[in-house]
């Protein structure tokens, strides 16, 4: 999708929808602030820049993009290279990765999270200067009052443009002195307590399609070699090490913040936790037993390719006769994909939300 200064910016992963975009009007917006009112960008620091396109348009003054998802990093990369711009690998970094130097301006895409917004934006207070000055962009339609709530615990000035294409800017400036060092959430679920950062899904309880699964969950215990896709905080994973203790259990996420929180709850020896947004590290054949809550929300978007596509994936890594176990919403009928992957798929447990398929390579 070509950009209005002729970059090309394109998705990853690739969506055949047709009305998904690269970019929006708070992409837009922003850069039309930071042109019209002569903003000096020296290093900008940028959040939620989901498929790079603020990173291409601002690369001459070496932006620092702060990479939350595998996914991202990838579209990025990928973006750059597509626009025959260099990329400074130095300026690639993750949600706890430290800033050394000063940071002037940061450009902010408000996330639907909204605890993820307070994690960026406390992260980001420790590197801004007395005069720094956050731009964050939304399109008017996901606009909450809580957003200048959060902002207003962390920034003196709190102030909204006026919308324009369906998009608004807050501006942030004169950062508070003092702000909560809190960054995760605690969730207790049966005898167990489970930290998670902000920002990674469900942010207070666990949520019902993962419980739903657990209810129905039975490791066979000659699962050996276990992979919980789209790990999440490790929930699955901590369940499934109850069940079978000697496993060498494998997580997968791609988000850095949930890897990061599951590895606060699982630290077992035999625990292997990847960020990453695929499985092409792993050899064929190499799990006899898969389990996931797939994803198919990726911010406002609803788009199950993402979930079609690991399933792939995943039976090219199952070991013949292994077992992919997924729960999913009632509605979106994965069945029909499954069977035609899979030599068998039969439905473990269901209810009016959720069903728990069990697929046989």
């Amino acid at each position: 999708m070509k950009t209005p200064n002729q970059l090309i910016i394109r998705r990853y992963p690739k969506s055949e929808n047709k009305s998904l975009r690269s970019f929006s009007a708070a992409d837009e917006l922003i850069e039309e602030y930071i042109e019209t009112e002569n903003i000096a960008l020296r290093a900008p620091v940028l959040l939620n820049d989901r498929f790079g396109y603020l990173a291409c348009n601002f690369h001459k003054f070496s932006p620092i993009s702060i990479v939350n998802y595998k996914s991202q990093e990838k579209a990025l990369r990928q973006n750059m290279l597509d626009n025959s711009i260099s990329i400074i690998e130095q300026n690639i970094i993750f949600p706890f990765d430290k800033i050394n130097h000063e940071v002037e301006i940061a450009i902010v895409k408000v996330p639907k999270s909204l605890d993820l917004f307070r994690l960026q934006l406390q992260k980001l207070s420790k590197c801004l200067g007395e005069n720094s000055q956050v731009i964050c962009g939304f399109m008017t339609r996901h606009f909450s009052k809580q957003m200048l709530e959060i902002a207003g615990d962390y920034f003196e000035e709190v102030e909204q443009t006026k919308a324009k294409k369906k998009a608004r800017l807050i501006i942030l400036s004169k950062k508070k002195k003092t702000q909560s060092n809190s960054l995760f959430n605690e969730i207790t679920f049966g005898n167990k307590t489970i930290k998670q950062y902000f920002g990674v899904f469900s942010a207070n309880k666990i949520d019902q399609a993962t419980e739903f699964f657990l209810d129905n969950l039975n490791v066979d215990s000659s699962a050996d070699v276990i992979l919980d896709l789209a790990s999440g905080n490790g929930i699955i994973a901590h369940a499934i090490r109850q069940q079978n203790a000697n496993a060498e259990i494998h997580l997968v996420d791609d988000s850095y913040l949930a890897v990061e929180s599951s590895k606060l709850n699982l630290k077992d020896e035999n625990t292997h936790h990847h960020f990453s947004d695929s499985l092409e590290n792993f050899t064929p054949e190499f799990f006899n037993l898969i389990v996931s809550n797939p994803p198919y929300h990726f911010e406002y978007e609803t788009n199950i390719e993402v979930a079609l596509d690991l399933f792939k994936q995943v039976h090219k890594k199952l070991k013949t006769s292994g077992h992919f176990q997924m729960v999913s919403a009632v509605s979106l009928n994965f069945k029909t994909h499954l069977t035609k992957l899979f030599s068998k798929v039969e439905i473990l447990a269901e209810n009016d939300k959720f069903i728990v398929y069990d697929c046989v390579k």
